[in-house]
């Protein structure tokens, strides 16, 4: 049964919940009111001495900032500089940022040249280094606010920040659970999915019914074949969970980037459940910001993902130029994927529920003590209102309010600054970062409580265009204030001028009021399909996206029509915390499907032919024609289908070789044999494989294959044929040197020819010889890339055809300390560990699992083991046994094995240590039969 929110439980969850998902450990600097008395309310329009006082306060605080200095965020320099002038705090008696301690941890974004020297120097001033690009000039990293200051004057840095930070668009984000919520969910997943498995039903999302893709794909018979659609979000927590109760089949996840939280799975069931022929991939895009666009490239590059779909906007991302994340949106469009992007939950003008304000800058004439500059007058009439009114009612954690101006990215030259005042003229909050032609156009502050105001100061340099919106929020009327909204809120890379930006209509039941003074949310047709009637979500974000400049800076304006298109939101998924799924975080994937059904009949189709079809046979919605809340309306999938044509496609896909006998008689090929090999091929397709061949060319000269093409003909759909081959090698062939073959299968269909690589084994596999690490323990450095990391020599082994990786012991217990285990850790979920080879070949071992569970002990990662350690819980903990690792660990053994090998374990999350004490490589040789 489909569940909807009373408007009773919608109150009580809004109230108990963050309103931002933050990304590391820092959190937007918010307003933390001291015990005051009564006070004059502020005067509407115009700033109180009170006001005037401490913004000039906050000002000459800005004007003797030291060169240095001047490359910190405001929302560390002030603090920094308060911890040294106690005069500083005491004109401030409102804003709590100021009286924080300089040894209290900031979790920052340090734009440099990555070396290792400054990696070295942040971890000897007290510091964990999360994350560092040298591509991308950035390192995440947890500090002591007193080390910012000596940080900005080493080599090579050009900016410190707060660490950027993002959220899902869920209309119910969470904060970050604490690690004992998150293993408590993924634990009851896993029940609920065992429950689930045994009953044999799975959780379809009502989205499948009103978009008519159930309709589509039986008329049509497409079901995504051919095609992967890969997501991006927080993470997939409860991806085994969602396996077993067969809500999903196998995910590519990219190694080390399956995050943390689900609303990866939530969307990955959504694409399943409209296209599920579809392959899937998933990474995370929640370590960083300059992580996320290094994973979108990643998920095309690497993974070959055909669409891209996520849910997530970082705070700091431009509203006017292709930041960092849009770039590599547009790189992977440019490469022939389609992005998919939810358009935010921010709300419209057209709904009544925007925080927005657009419009060139305004001189108030309201200067106020030593101010360099003026405040921006907000009302377009004769009247003059230096105030935004904004309205975050009755929520406990700070919204972002983001102020934006026409400048390019990285040479701002003209400097502008947000306060945010209570009614009585107090500073509660700011951002007042230096912009003097090599900074971002960009200032952040956290927004909560009531009757609060948001005020625009020009400290110096020329009037831009400008942006003021707060996220959730709700820019309305009270206190003498007027508020003024323009449409546009939708930003960043969901407004790539090739990626789809997706609003959201609800598939069943409605959510009910978000805010008080909403209107109430639509229902949806359910169990009906969509028509013209339906009407958009309240809170999905309007448009359109005004730009001002060009990726690399240079001028160029345009007006982008966002959001592009609208999707069904409010649907059903087998994860408790999102059922039912609310938010332009569910609209995406929906559409992300019907593109991967269009392409699936249409192999060929690409991001223009998918947006014409979605322009032509969208429903258009209220008000008639494009407009900024809706696009050009919402999909249902027949009609899009009947548009293209749709031609059901075979998929003939190669599996491994096996030897049927060799010239000696047995079924071990050596140096100097022939050997019989037997090819399989299975059509995973839609239609009837006809003209089915096999052809197999030796990757390197030596070896030969006869005959080198087989005809195989028919194959039906779901059914498997085979081929037989002679493979013949030389006398000089290297033992234990596999004989790749580049194998080429065609068949009549678009999706022809399909290719792979098989290897065929040259001899037999010797038992197995293991090397032992035997230096001193290794403490695991908490929340820090650098790991701690053994070498384990290997000799006497040439080529070798299995590894497995050992984590030994003498007495296995859980007991924290322990040191008879080979790692003691408390929290083994925290762990990451990998396996190199001598010639710089990873595997992953193990990655994010077992929970609360301390301590591996004698426990062995072999590929082919029963059970996959992503299912481990802290029920298994001491670890041990045979476990299935996270990558293959086979995938190492490229060349010759002996040399350094390098075991790796990386904690992940702060607060939980251990050792690394005894771990040991087993490697299996090739001999001769």
């Amino acid at each position: 049964m489909f569940r909807s929110l009373s408007h009773q439980r919608r109150r009580r969850l809004l109230v108990s919940i963050a309103v931002v998902t933050t990304v590391g450990t820092g959190a937007l600097p918010a307003a933390t009111a001291s015990a005051q008395g009564p006070a004059a309310k502020e005067p509407a329009g115009t700033f109180s001495a009170t006001a005037a006082a401490q913004i000039a306060a906050l000002q000459k605080v800005k004007a003797r900032q030291s060169s240095t200095i001047k490359k910190l965020s405001s929302d560390l320099s002030v603090p920094l500089m308060a911890a040294t002038d106690s005069s500083i705090a005491a004109t401030l008696p409102r804003l709590g940022s100021v009286r924080g301690s300089s040894r209290d941890m900031k979790t920052v974004d340090i734009s440099a040249t990555v070396t290792p020297a400054l990696l070295d120097s942040i971890r000897s001033l007290g510091g964990r280094v999360g994350y560092a690009s040298a591509a991308a000039h950035s390192i995440r990293a947890t500090v002591p606010l007193n080390a910012v200051g000596t940080l900005a004057a080493a080599k090579g840095v050009t900016r410190i920040r707060s660490a950027a930070q993002a959220m899902t668009s869920s209309v119910e984000p969470r904060p970050t659970p604490t690690k004992a919520e998150r293993e408590a969910r993924v634990k009851a997943a896993m029940e609920r999915a065992l429950s689930q498995a045994a009953q044999a039903g799975t959780i379809v999302s009502e989205g499948d019914v009103t978009h008519a893709a159930n309709a589509a794909r039986d008329r049509r018979r497409v079901t995504g074949v051919g095609v992967k659609v890969c997501a991006l979000s927080d993470g997939v927590d409860s991806l085994a969970a969602s396996q077993a109760a067969g809500e999903l089949p196998a995910v590519d996840v990219l190694p080390g980037q399956a995050g943390q939280g689900d609303e990866g799975t939530a969307m990955l069931e959504i694409v399943h459940d409209l296209a599920p022929g579809a392959s899937l991939g998933f990474a995370t895009a929640f370590t960083s910001d300059a992580s996320f666009a290094e994973n979108i490239r990643a998920l095309r590059s690497q993974a070959r993902c055909d669409i891209i779909v996520d849910d997530v906007i970082y705070f700091n991302e431009s509203s006017f130029q292709d930041g960092p994340i849009a770039q590599a949106v547009n790189d992977v469009t440019a490469d022939g994927a389609m992005y998919f992007s939810s358009a935010g939950n921010e709300g419209s003008v057209l709904s009544g529920t925007s925080a927005n304000y657009e419009g060139d800058f305004a001189d108030s004439g309201q200067t106020v003590g030593k101010f360099v500059g003026t405040a921006h007058d907000f009302d377009p009439g004769p009247g003059v209102q230096v105030y935004e009114p904004v309205s975050y009612d009755g929520f406990l954690f700070a919204t972002p309010a983001i102020l934006q101006w026409a400048n390019p990215l990285g040479a701002a030259s003209d400097d502008y600054d947000l306060y945010l005042l209570d009614s009585e003229g107090n500073l509660v909050g700011f951002s007042q970062d230096v912009q003097d032609g090599t900074q971002d156009p960009l200032e952040i502050l956290g927004v909560i409580g009531a009757d609060l105001r948001l005020a625009v100061v020009k400290y110096s340099g020329q009037a831009r265009y400008l942006q003021l919106s707060t996220l959730r929020g709700r820019y309305r009327d009270g206190a003498g204030l007027k508020a003024f909204v323009t449409p546009g809120i939708t930003r960043g890379h969901s407004a790539a001028a090739d990626a789809f930006s997706v609003a959201a209509a609800p598939a069943a039941e409605g959510i009910g009021e978000i805010q008080p003074g909403d209107p109430t949310g639509p229902s949806g047709p359910f169990p009906g399909v969509f028509t013209t009637s339906q009407q958009p979500e309240v809170f999905s974000s309007d448009g359109p996206r005004r730009m001002f400049f060009a990726a690399d800076g240079s001028p160029a304006p345009q007006t982008r029509q966002k959001p592009d298109i609208t999707a069904a939101d409010g649907v059903r998924t087998s994860l408790a915390d999102f059922d039912p799924f609310f938010g332009t975080s569910a609209a995406a994937p929906h559409a992300a499907a019907i593109a991967a059904l269009v392409k699936s009949g249409n192999p060929r189709a690409d991001t223009a032919f998918v947006r014409t079809a979605f322009r032509a046979t969208a429903l258009d919605l209220a008000p008639r024609g494009v407009d900024p809340r809706t696009g050009y309306g919402l999909l249902r999938a027949d009609r899009v289908l009947a548009y293209t044509g749709a031609t059901p496609q075979p998929w003939v896909v190669i599996g491994q070789a096996s030897i049927v006998s060799t010239s000696d008689g047995d079924a071990i090929l050596e140096p100097g044999e022939s050997a019989q090999l037997t090819v399989p091929v299975t059509n995973s397709g839609d239609f009837l494989a006809t003209g089915v061949s096999v052809t197999l060319t030796p990757s390197v000269a030596g070896a030969s294959v006869t005959p080198r093409s087989r005809t195989i003909g028919k194959v039906p759909v779901g059914q498997s044929r085979s081929a037989t081959f002679t493979l013949t090698i030389p006398p000089t062939w290297e033992l234990g040197r596999p004989v790749e073959l580049s194998a080429r299968v065609t068949f009549v269909g678009t999706l022809s020819p399909t290719t792979g690589v098989l290897s065929v084994p040259v001899g037999v596999l010797a038992p197995e010889v293991v090397f032992r690490y035997a230096g001193p323990a290794l403490p695991i450095p908490d929340d820090d890339i650098a790991g701690a990391s053994v070498t384990i020599p290997v000799s006497g082994v040439g080529r070798a055809g299995a590894l497995a990786v050992s984590v030994d012991g003498t007495e296995c217990t859980t007991a924290e300390g322990a040191t008879t285990v080979g790692i003691d850790h408390t929290w083994v979920g925290d762990l990451t560990a990998t396996v190199t080879a001598p010639d710089g070949t990873t595997a992953v071992v193990f990655s994010g699992s077992g929970g609360s569970g301390n301590n591996l002990c004698q426990v062995r990662f072999a590929d082919g083991a029963g059970r996959a350690f992503s299912t481990a819980t802290s029920a298994d903990a001491p670890f041990t046994g045979s476990w299935a690792p996270e990558s293959v660990l086979s995938s190492t053994l490229t060349g010759v094995a002996n040399g350094d090998w390098t075991v790796t374990v990386v904690d992940g999350a702060g607060g939980d240590s251990g050792t690394l004490r005894s771990v040991s490589l087993g490697l299996r040789s090739w001999v001769t039969g």
